[in-house]
């Protein structure tokens, strides 16, 4: 584990501190799960939309013949 000092403004780190007393949990601890939280946060949105664009058809008409296509589909 690497020791790092941040800055916090007293309200924010009062808030942290209640968290702490309310969860039985050190000040460190708390503060760890909540950067965790905030990696966890960021990470999610951007898989989220990982999967536009995988493929390839090859076909330039897609976007003009999209519901005929579907249609096509659906109806056999």
């Amino acid at each position: 584990m690497k020791r790092t000092t941040i800055f916090a403004e007293e309200e924010l780190f009062k808030e942290i501190k209640d968290i702490s007393k309310e969860e039985n949990k050190s000040i460190a601890d708390v503060i760890r799960e909540a950067m965790q939280n905030y990696i966890n946060q960021k990470r999610q949105k951007k898989k989220k939309l990982s999967f536009i664009g995988i493929g390839n058809s090859g076909r330039k008409d897609i976007a003009e013949n999209h519901e005929e296509m579907l249609w096509k589909k659906f109806l056999k």
